[in-house]
């Protein structure tokens, strides 16, 4: 009778041909489902260096300085940093507010940092790092809005420009991608506010410049949703390459006003504890569509309200007249 032999499992290999020769080689995703597999691979798995070079690869500005030290302060370094910044934010709905939103409360975070990578078809063309502080009166009252480059900084992309009336707002749609993950070092907590693919692209009233939207929608104060946008311009001279011009982040209520630093550090807070999802382009762009459902809802709602208020403004004016011409007719 012939004898049979187990195959050996791959936990009976060394830790460092594991670690050297399979685990180097894995995604984020694919690394997290294998730490689920056994003790030992949860071990293996959350080895920093793993995650370092995952955050690095994944995103370049995450090898500046500044980020690096925000991140060795998360509580597992690198893979609590991969763990806020992959997945995208997780939308309650307009009825939900936590506890803690309601509440009126000093901000804590001393200052941002921003780590934004811009792509081109997957490949780097632009990164960068802000330092952001949120303390002062003047930051805390006015509209909250960060600005990527300077005033006459552009950045060059492998795009043609085709002029307003050519196919260039679609691709640039397509394949131009952007992260900006906003750091939060004093409670050691990251979120990334961009949508994974522009949910958005239209032309500029004025300029004709193409305005790529890359927006996450978020539970804001009062149970209304808000949206953190990206807003990237491009723009540049036919037969010429496609440049961006501006790039900037803010959070805006369903009224499209811009809200303030305090109400916006509140929102991000919450984003920044709050749940996550699996990133998926098509569900961001529904749930952004969504959004612009009930922001055209609420200015309809607005509308019959200002009409009902003017339509009793007048009749209180009316009446007023009659009140006035009959007292001074029957003198």
């Amino acid at each position: 009778m012939a004898s049979t032999t187990t195959p050996p499992s791959i936990t009976s290999l060394h830790p460092d041909i594991i670690k050297s020769h399979i685990l180097n080689r894995l995604d984020g995703p694919a690394l997290a489902s294998t730490s689920c597999a056994s003790p030992q691979f949860l071990s293996l798995c959350s080895e920093d260096h793993l995650w370092r070079s995952i955050c690095n690869s994944s995103w370049p500005s995450t090898t500046h300085p500044t980020v690096r030290r925000a991140i060795a302060a998360f509580p597992s370094g690198h893979r609590s940093f991969y763990s806020d910044s992959f997945p995208s934010v997780r939308c309650r709905g307009p009825a939900y507010q936590s506890e803690k939103a309601r509440q009126v409360r000093v901000p804590e975070t001393s200052e941002f940092i921003s780590a934004v990578d811009i792509y081109c078809d997957e490949k780097l063309v632009y990164s960068k790092v802000l330092v952001t502080e949120t303390l002062s009166g003047w930051f805390l009252s006015s509209p909250f809005r960060i600005d990527l480059l300077e005033p006459k900084e552009t950045v060059p992309t492998p795009l043609k420009y085709d002029g307003e009336d050519g196919a260039c707002m679609e691709l640039a749609e397509d394949r131009i991608t952007v992260s900006w993950i906003l750091i939060d070092p004093t409670k050691k907590r990251a979120v990334n506010v961009a949508s994974l693919k522009a949910v958005e692209a239209r032309r500029h009233w004025l300029t004709e410049d193409i305005q790529l939207r890359y927006a996450t929608v978020m539970a804001g104060q009062g149970g209304e949703l808000v949206q953190c946008g990206v807003v990237m311009t491009c723009g540049g001279k036919e037969g010429g390459e496609l440049q961006v011009r501006e790039v900037s982040m803010q959070v805006e209520d369903m009224e499209g006003r811009t809200l303030t630093g305090i109400d916006s550090l509140v929102i991000l807070d919450e984003a920044m504890e709050g749940q996550r999802r699996k990133s998926d382009s098509k569900s961001e762009k529904a749930i952004y569509e969504s959004f612009l459902s009930m922001k055209v809802e609420c200015r309809e709602r607005k509308q019959r309200r200002e009409r009902g208020v003017d339509m009793v403004c007048i009749a209180a004016g009316v009446s007023i007249f009659l009140a006035i011409w009959m007292i001074f007719f029957w003198r």
